[in-house]
């Protein structure tokens, strides 16, 4: 064998080994790129079910604050003046007749 043929041996194998590694390069940059994206896409699927869940809470705290108002409401009008005098206090009109039952 000349001299020449094992030069051109050991250059083909160095071609060869080049392009293995930038082939093992390119699979491993496409590795981590994949693993983050299902990593991300975890992230992005348990903020979107935060996010719903905030939405429902604001919601929620929405109608509660309508229910409030409204209480507030109907605590400025007489009724509610004449109704908490009839509970707690016991308090009727003068013409009012009451039935009490023996129970």
């Amino acid at each position: 064998m000349s001299v020449r043929s094992k030069t051109r041996r050991a250059y083909r194998r160095k071609q060869h080994l080049g392009a293995w590694s930038i082939i093992l390069i390119v699979l491993a940059v496409f590795s981590v790129s994949s693993i983050g994206s299902i990593q991300l896409k975890q992230k992005n699927f348990a903020y979107q079910e935060k996010e719903a869940a905030l939405m429902e809470a604001i919601a929620q705290e929405e109608r509660r604050a309508e229910e409030i108002a409204e209480f507030e409401a109907y605590t400025k009008t007489k009724k509610y003046v004449e109704d908490v005098a009839k509970e707690k206090l016991g308090l009727v009109y003068e013409d009012e007749i009451i039935f009490k039952s023996k129970e």
